[in-house]
């Protein structure tokens, strides 16, 4: 249903646009998602940080805020690093930084992969043996059930997980070598 106010609002918005200047709620959402971008970056681990290329100054404010420790000190810095970003054209950054990102994303999503195969290994869960089969076709099937019949013994008699911490180790070389 479609109120007066969301006619008043859309009639607002074309107004704006038909008169040459910029839609202020689109700017501020802009403004905003700049500031989001911006803290994505602070929040960066060092080695991602430092893969990426930043100009200068956009750097060295970024390496400022991850010093602050006062959270109104922290809002200027972020403030003003959102503002570097809006002058500067973020959109290279932005790509960079989804890119990251989304390797991050598939490293999780690829670690708790082999996590649950591991345990369906360990429980004599043969659909997750095919899986692990189908998705390696070299697998040396033998060591893999040597290192399944070994992690299920120490689960059984309630040892130190060493066997299981190998055979993930083996499902990750495995799905290493694929990327290869």
């Amino acid at each position: 249903m479609t109120t007066r106010h969301d006619i008043d609002s859309d009639h607002r918005d074309n107004e704006e646009v038909e008169h040459g200047r910029p839609n202020k709620s689109q700017l501020k959402r802009e403004a905003h998602h700049l500031l989001d971008v911006g803290d994505q970056i602070i929040k960066l681990p060092a080695d991602d940080l430092d893969s990426m290329t930043l100009p200068g100054e956009l750097r060295e404010a970024v390496d400022i805020a991850r010093k602050i420790k006062s959270n109104s000190g922290l809002k200027r810095q972020r403030q003003y690093i959102g503002k570097l970003l809006r002058t500067m054209g973020a959109d290279e950054i932005e790509a960079e930084l989804r890119r990251i990102l989304h390797r991050h994303d598939t490293n999780t999503a690829q670690f708790k992969r082999l996590e649950r195969w591991r345990d369906q290994l360990m429980d004599n869960d043969k659909q997750a043996l095919d899986e692990v089969i189908e998705r390696y076709p070299d697998i040396d099937r033998q060591h893999l059930n040597q290192l399944i019949r070994q992690a299920s013994k120490e689960r059984h008699h309630e040892k130190a997980p060493a066997a299981s911490r190998k055979l993930f180790r083996y499902l990750r070389d495995m799905e290493e070598s694929l990327s290869t």
